[in-house]
């Protein structure tokens, strides 16, 4: 069983996650904008209280993104941080998938839709569907789209899913038009939260998807993937 230290600063959320011989311990605060002054002693709190130093874990997760760009860019720079001072690998782990991973926690959900507000009128979305392992795994790609863009283009009526995240708080009346069998918001997942990034890392620690620091990058997606890459999209 691996021991691995999480931490994410993505979105308005900042929370840190400590898996250590089995058990699980988490420090989460919602906190626009003071990411930098709360992460380090999260990360602080949870060695203290598992009485161990960064050097006895086995890796370190971060998000990586997609989010807020001043986000996504002070996480990955902590985790380097952290990372090369204790001569850690690293796991780059998407926010969507934690999010979406989040949903199967609390919610025993199987097929999940995450989406954050990535303003400007965009969300970053996702469609995410439970391996047999017991990890959400991404179907398509990642992307920002409008939520006209989506509902013109992602067509899946035969299937239900399940959503969550701050886009479908801000576009709730658009997205609600999308072509699928049914939607059940999860309740209580706004944000992705280290807690949920665990399970992921270690299944990517185990599977040998370990980075090294200098290879450890954040995803931001804007500009990167269109519309036209759409899960069920012909």
């Amino acid at each position: 069983m691996s021991n691995i230290l999480a931490l994410d600063t993505s979105t308005e959320n900042c929370s840190a996650a400590l898996s250590i011989n089995g058990e699980v311990l988490v420090r989460e605060f919602v906190s626009p904008r003071e990411h930098t002054k709360r992460i380090l002693p999260m990360v602080d709190s949870l060695l203290s209280e598992a009485g161990i130093k960064l050097t006895d874990l086995d890796a370190l997760a971060f998000g990586r993104g997609p989010g807020s760009f001043t986000g996504v860019r002070i996480g990955t720079g902590i985790a380097q941080g952290l990372a090369f001072g204790a001569d850690l690998p690293m796991l780059p782990v998407s926010t969507l998938a934690i999010m979406a991973q989040g949903a199967h926690r609390l919610h025993n959900a199987t097929d999940v839709l995450p989406a954050i507000d990535a303003r400007m009128g965009e969300i970053y979305f996702a469609q995410y569907q439970l391996n047999d392992a017991g990890i959400m795994t991404l179907i398509g790609n990642e992307m920002v789209i409008t939520a006209a863009e989506l509902v013109a283009n992602f067509n899946q009526p035969e299937r239900e899913f399940y959503t969550l995240g701050t886009g479908w708080e801000t576009y709730a009346e658009q997205l609600a038009g999308l072509n699928v069998s049914q939607l059940t918001a999860c309740e209580g997942i706004q944000f992705p939260i280290s807690h949920d990034m665990l399970a992921i890392a270690a299944a990517d620690f185990a599977n040998g998807k370990a980075v090294a620091v200098e290879d450890a990058m954040p995803v931001y997606v804007r500009d990167t993937v269109t519309w036209k890459k759409l899960p069920g999209r012909a």
